[in-house]
């Protein structure tokens, strides 16, 4: 059965959405808006699975925190567009902590780092706030109309920002679902009151692993799809022991909040996937959890897990085979949490390549051949693309040999998955092609920093670190890719993908474990970013890019350079460089015609030098204050506005009152983190 909208409901959404908002606006009017957005409504659930999969966010809200449960970060919209962009304004502005929570502690802290994106249902916007309750505003004016109640009062203010939250309604019952701490909460969509009718006074308790493991947290998104509702968590990167608990994934009932299912990332006795552990190494090794985002099908009833690393994330000599589950994309029945796919984007993983943010459902035609297919952006620069019915590539997969492991008692991955289309999105490899060449003195210098290392190309394994030898591995790309945490962005009627992704190396070095403190024969070393010669990265630009892919064939189609980045460095201020990208990682919107995206959150000053051995979150994160929105069909850009700290949280675009609004999420060190929407005059 097609999975995509029928042809005259796409021109029904295209057509109708614009002209009704023009209409309502210069009638000074709701009703023509509220009309619209009900026609397209009844226009579209005939086949309600495919507003919430994989076309985006509809009837002008933004229901999901990619837009839809699919994470297309798509929505038709275009009263904003080329034509009109040099007008549009800021509209309102929105504190990341409400008054409310201030005047009960005028002394409380919170992030910079607003990782926040709203969602808007029923003319309601909600978001976590910078502590992670959620406030529900007007989109029109950013005014709060309720507040979650710190469950402990004062003592329970503190707290950390969270992505999102969830909406699920049935009848009249509506509810917002938001995990904060060890706990997933219900609450009334109107009132923000607790649902008590959803577990324990209206919250369930996630610490469902014993405590002497690791305290349950996470920062992602609920998951609600067939009356369940999903939660992933965060686990440590530090190990001290082989041994650990497993991040497994847990579903509650939407309406009673019971546990109605748990998977385990890493299979136990009797499950599929233990012959993948040597030695029953899958008894004792923990972590993988799914820390990043879910995606779901309705229709299918699927979830779609990415899984991430298991210990010890940099060696693995105590867990030799491939190790399912971890760095996996698994398909799940909802109902049951049965396991219905899997596809491994890396064996037996040594270098953090999580896959690192929701799968991207999309419909595409590839030779031909309807296909409901979905997306995986990876760390190490590939785009995964599979049956999302069958988790069989949609192209060749083809098992490539890999550079094998020196250090003692690693057994590495003959091979790994490469896929034959698309190509890398990102530079890969530490190689000396790869390397600065803006002048014969910075090439030389740059291969000065380079012979101290173990270099060579993708998947090239971690290495030990010695006072007399190299100094660890340089990986290419490094552990915050690539592509992360911001995903990338689905068109489902030009069938176009577009991924943010930057270029930084960073220093994958071990060192022998000291018996005393650990039973792990080697531990992970300082994994610092590696600079290059005179401030300047080490290796070509761009540091920060947008790739655009057909997805029809596989094919890219342009690449941009987002940011201006370091052409004022005194080493090459003289050669007038045009941008070469900042490093920042921003999340992007896609609208019917524009390609909205910021330059990510700003951790160093413009003109700052970044020095050798900075902590890789900070030299990779740092983007600048710069919102663009880019032509969708080449890259150039149509608007660029610089705001007062760099974007944090992804940005959204929904329709309220007859005007289009784009709303992001900001903040530094340097000012206090706030929502900033934009909408014409």
């Amino acid at each position: 059965m097609e999975l995509a909208l029928p042809h005259v409901a796409r021109h029904l959404i295209r057509d109708l959405t614009p002209r009704s908002a023009q209409l309502s606006t210069l009638n000074g009017t709701r009703a023509l808006a509220k009309l619209s957005s009900l026609l397209l409504l009844m226009l579209l659930l005939a086949n309600p699975s495919n507003l919430l999969a994989q076309t985006g966010a509809i009837a002008g809200e933004w229901q999901a925190y990619g837009g839809d449960i699919g994470s297309t970060k798509y929505t038709p919209l275009d009263q904003i567009n080329a034509s009109n962009i040099d007008q549009l304004q800021i509209a309102w502005q929105r504190p990341a902590l409400d008054s409310f929570y201030t005047d009960l502690n005028p002394n409380q802290r919170f992030s910079s780092n607003y990782v926040a994106a709203a969602i808007i249902n029923d003319g309601i916007g909600y978001i976590p706030n910078g502590v992670g309750l959620v406030e529900a505003f007007n989109p029109g004016s950013g005014e709060t109309l309720w507040v979650q109640q710190p469950p402990e009062g004062l003592e329970g203010l503190p707290g950390a920002p969270t992505r999102g939250a969830a909406f699920w309604s049935d009848g009249d019952n509506s509810r917002i679902f938001s995990q904060r701490g060890t706990y997933l909460y219900a609450l009334d969509a109107k009132t923000g009151d607790a649902d008590l009718r959803f577990g324990n006074q209206g919250r369930v308790d996630l610490q469902l692993m014993p405590e002497e493991f690791e305290r349950f947290r996470w920062g992602g998104v609920p998951m609600v799809i067939r009356d369940v509702v999903i939660i992933g968590q965060a686990m440590s990167d530090s190990f001290d022991s082989k041994e650990a608990f497993r991040g497994d994934v847990h579903a509650f009932d939407v309406r009673t909040g019971e546990l109605r299912w748990t998977y385990n990332t890493i299979p136990q006795a009797g499950q599929f996937g233990t012959d993948t552990w040597q030695d029953r190494s899958w008894s004792y090794t923990g972590h993988a959890p799914v820390w990043a985002l879910f995606s779901a099908d309705e229709e299918l009833g699927l979830v779609y897990m990415p899984i991430s690393s298991s210990t010890n994330d940099m060696y693995g000599g105590h867990r030799i085979g491939d190790n399912l589950f971890s760095q996996s994309i698994v398909a799940v029945n909802a109902v049951t949490g049965e396991r219905v796919w899997h596809f491994q984007t890396v064996h037996h993983g040594l270098w953090d390549y999580d896959p690192p943010a929701a799968p991207i459902l999309m419909d595409i035609k590839v030779d031909g051949e309807d296909i409901k297919a979905l997306t995986q952006i990876t760390k190490q620069a590939f785009a995964y693309v599979l049956n999302r019915e069958t988790g069989e590539p949609v192209w060749d997969m083809v098992e490539t040999q890999v550079p094998q492991s020196t250090v003692p008692g690693e057994v590495t991955s003959p091979t790994q998955p490469f896929p034959s289309k698309p190509a890398p999105f990102d530079l890969q490899g530490a190689l000396k092609e790869n390397l600065i060449d803006f002048t014969p003195e910075l090439r030389a210098e740059a291969l000065e920093i380079f012979s101290n290392y173990v270099t060579g190309p993708l998947f090239t394994p971690p290495s030990i670190r010695t006072d007399n030898g190299t100094q660890g591995t340089i990986q290419l790309p490094g552990s915050q890719g690539g592509a992360d945490v911001q995903g990338a962005a689905f068109d489902p009627e030009t069938g176009y993908l577009y991924i943010p992704s930057i270029t930084s190396a960073f220093v994958a070095d071990v060192l022998p474990g000291d018996p005393e403190v650990t039973d792990l024969a080697f531990v992970k070393g300082a994994r610092r970013w590696i600079g290059g010669p005179q401030g300047l990265p080490l290796f070509k630009p761009p540091y920060g890019r947008i790739t655009a892919i057909n997805m029809n064939t596989g094919e890219h189609s342009w690449m941009v350079a987002n940011g201006v980045g370091p052409v004022d460095n005194p080493a090459i201020a003289h050669l007038n460089l045009d941008k070469l990208g900042v490093p920042g990682r921003p999340s992007p919107l896609l609208t019917k015609t524009l390609l909205f995206i910021g330059e990510g959150q700003t951790n160093l000053r413009p003109g700052g030098r970044v020095p050798v051995g900075m902590p890789i979150e900070i030299a990779t994160n740092s983007g600048g204050p710069m919102f663009r929105a880019y032509n969708k069909s080449n890259g150039d850009i149509e608007w660029e506005v610089e705001l007062e700290a760099g974007t944090t949280g992804a940005p959204i675009s929904y329709m309220f009152e007859g005007e289009q609004y784009i709303v992001v999420a900001i903040g530094d060190r340097l000012h206090t983190p706030e929502l900033v929407a934009f909408k014409l005059p």
